[in-house]
């Protein structure tokens, strides 16, 4: 995996249009030199980080703090928000309100049947050569 040089480092499907979409989106945005951007789609299993596997980032947008934990889903959107400037104040709005656990019960229900459709379009097994 590539050394980690910034405070955050996010993991995402780079196969899903609309992921890549929205990770390109971010990329533009003010504070996004500072977060590590990590398509899991072309990284060897190899390159991934050792305590997670493949499938596990495949279902879910997760983000790699700098004290280590790895978080998922609206949390790890929320670790992203809070680094964009154009972000911070939905990502407070979120926290002050108290709607994450609403918001990630959607989005885990989302989450669940983008990865269903992705394994029937068989991208969930990568290509031999993709793989470690």
């Amino acid at each position: 995996m590539q050394q980690q040089t910034s405070a955050l480092t996010v993991f995402y499907d780079g196969g899903c249009p609309m992921c890549s979409k929205e990770i390109a989106h971010y990329r533009r945005v003010d504070g996004a030199e500072r977060i590590d951007w990590v398509d899991i789609t072309a990284q060897a299993d190899a390159d991934l980080p050792p305590d997670v596997d493949r499938d596990l980032l495949m279902r879910r947008l997760h983000v790699r703090e700098a004290d280590g934990r790895l978080v998922a889903g609206v949390p790890a959107f929320l670790a992203i928000w809070r680094r964009l400037r154009p972000y911070r104040r939905l990502g407070r709005t979120v926290e002050v309100l108290r709607l994450g656990k609403l918001l990630d019960a959607g989005y885990a229900r989302f989450a669940d049947w983008r990865y269903r459709r992705r394994c029937r379009d068989g991208v969930c097994t990568l290509p031999p050569q993709t793989r470690g």
